[in-house]
Formats: C-alpha cells, structure tokens, sequence
C-alpha cells in the first residue's frame, strides 16, 4: 500500500487506495527509512512502505508498484532484481484527454502532470520492458506475460494459480 500527503478524491478511503498522511506523519515515516522508496510528485508526496512491500514477497507473492520515475530508480537501487516496467500511454496527446477525462484535476494541475509526463517517456527505455496503454485489458496482458516469463526464466511460481497472480498494486501516476 502507497502513502500520499495529497488528500483523498471523492470515493477514495484511507487504507484502501491509499493511506492518506498528513505532512509530519510522512515526514515521521522518512526519518525513520520505512520507505523504500518516496517522491514529491505533482505538489504531493507518495511513498511505498519498505514493510508492505518486504512481507508480500516474504510470502511468495508477486509486488507490482505502479510509481513515477524517481521511485522506480530508487526501487531498482534497493531491489536490483527487481522487473521494470514502464507503462507508457499511446501519445502524451491522448494521456492529457485521459487526464482531462477524469475531471479530478484543474487545467494547472494537468499541464503540470504532462511536463512530468514528457520526462517520463524520453527515459522509459531506462526499463527492462515497455507497454503501451492503448488498451487496458491488452496492456495488463502484456504485463502479467511478463511477470510469468521471469517466473518461468527463474524456476519460481507463486502460490497462486497459473491463471492469476496475487498482486498489491501501489499508486498510478498516469496511464
């Protein structure tokens, strides 16, 4: 589960998309290196909770951290084993509809988000895959052929079924 100091959109619950702290919480969680990774992203902070993450693998299941660059890197320096995927959408056109389509942010907030965006893109071949989201179900099947083919290139299968896989999803930053 991800950590944010931005405030809950409307539908969203502490503890289910995310746990939603306040400033001197997560400055709290940062002295205290329970992150093992956290950004300042779009005025907010985000971060993915070192325990979270160290217990699901302890169990066999698989981690999928759906976070922004600077928190890939900073996974892939502590968790070099680690699979990199980069989520790309099919043009930064279409990611600022999607964005807009959401109707959560104002146009300021949007800009904001695509000049990030830009930076984003021009790194992804920093990834061992990339996926474009033109289509969801497609773009999550490419995903989950990638979790099973490192499954298979290691000899390792999770508890779960072939057909699904456990998975504790962290915060999207765009699609």
């Amino acid at each position: 589960m991800s950590a944010t100091t931005r405030p809950p959109r409307p539908g969203e619950v502490d503890g289910r998309e995310y746990r939603f702290l306040s400033e001197d919480d997560f400055d709290g969680c940062v002295r205290e290196g329970r992150f093992l990774e956290w950004v300042q992203y779009s005025g907010h902070r985000y971060g993915t909770l070192r325990d979270d993450v160290e217990a699901r693998l302890a169990a066999g299941d698989d981690v999928v951290l759906e976070i922004e660059l600077q928190g890939a890197r900073a996974v892939r320096a502590a968790l070099p084993g680690a699979i990199s995927v980069f989520i790309a959408p099919p043009s930064l056109a279409e990611l600022a509809e999607r964005l807009k389509g959401r109707g959560t942010e104002g146009d300021a907030a949007i800009a904001r988000r695509l000049h990030i965006a830009e930076g984003e893109v021009a790194a992804a071949d920093e990834f061992d895959h990339i996926v474009v989201n033109d289509d969801a179900d497609r773009a999550a099947a490419e995903v989950a052929a990638i979790i099973e083919a490192r499954r298979k290139d290691s000899g390792w299968t999770s508890h779960a079924s072939t057909s699904s896989s456990r998975t504790q999803a962290g915060r999207a930053t765009h699609s």
